[in-house]
């Protein structure tokens, strides 16, 4: 989302975890962003949340990997509906408009 953008550029030490709405009025939407500090040494040390000290998780939130970027893409669904949504949409849309030839024919 817009805000998870906004937060993870500004505060770039930090990763985005993930998001939530809080509340809104005739203006504006408020979320809450829920970011972690890499660095600290508890979060090293948890096993449950240290997954995103890794290299591989700077910006989620700029890719579409955490939970309102997935709602965005659409991969937030289950079952045969949702099949032509994985990998991603662009994806399965090549795969199925892309002409297949034989190379000898």
């Amino acid at each position: 989302s817009v805000a998870e953008e906004r937060a993870g550029r500004k505060l770039g030490g930090l990763r985005v975890l993930n998001s939530y709405w809080i509340n809104q009025d005739s203006t504006y939407k408020y979320y809450e962003v829920v970011l972690v500090d890499q660095a600290h040494t508890v979060i090293r040390n948890d096993p449950r949340i240290n997954w995103i000290c890794n290299a591989v998780h700077k910006h989620r939130e700029l890719r579409g990997l955490t939970s309102a970027g997935k709602k965005y893409r659409g991969l937030r669904g289950r079952g045969h509906l949702y099949h032509k949504a994985r990998p991603s949409k662009r994806a399965t849309w090549k795969r199925n408009n892309t002409l297949s030839l034989r190379r000898y024919r």
